[in-house]
């Protein structure tokens, strides 16, 4: 066989399953009910450094129209101020919305906004929190780096429900 030519990896993309969230409030609920006021549903929380792909699950609206899937779709961040956490691309993937977030200013959680429309004519509008906390080295939250926040013993932040820091007050 002798020495050949190098062959560049083909590489699959597959998205993190860490990082999905499902629709929900598509469930039928009893006549009478009373709505619940709901916290906004939060991704796990990202480094400034780090650049990843969020998803947001819309099945649940499409259920029972099993060719309809996400066609349009709209991002907005805030705050959005320079510095501040962007949308480095966006795409779909069937019913799933799917974005690649970057950057972001460590202690500060995020709304992100989706306006979803299907190719069936559907719009669907959500927000979700997205913390950014500092995880690398030299940034570990708790050191003294202008966070306060509890930590776990692996150095990872404490959140509340809302996503937010917890700290000694809470």
């Amino acid at each position: 066989m002798g020495a050949g030519m190098a062959t560049t990896a083909q590489h699959v993309w597959r998205p993190s399953a860490a990082r999905v969230l499902v629709l929900d409030g598509f469930l039928p609920v009893p006549r009478g009910t009373l709505p619940v006021s709901r916290v906004l549903p939060s991704w796990p929380a990202k480094d400034p450094s780090d650049v990843l792909d969020y998803q947001f699950d819309i099945a649940p609206a499409l259920s029972g129209n099993d060719g309809d899937a996400v066609s349009t779709l709209d991002v907005t961040i805030s705050p959005s101020a320079p510095g501040d956490l962007q949308l480095v691309s966006a795409a779909a993937d069937g019913a799933r919305a799917v974005l690649w977030l970057g950057g972001g200013q460590g202690g500060t959680v995020y709304t992100v906004t989706l306006s979803i429309g299907t190719q069936a004519g559907r719009s669907l509008f959500r927000s979700v929190l997205l913390p950014v906390q500092l995880l690398s080295v030299g940034g570990v939250v708790g050191t003294g780096t202008g966070s306060a926040g509890l930590v776990t013993d692996g150095g990872g932040a404490l959140l509340d429900d809302t996503g937010q820091p917890l700290d000694i007050g809470s």
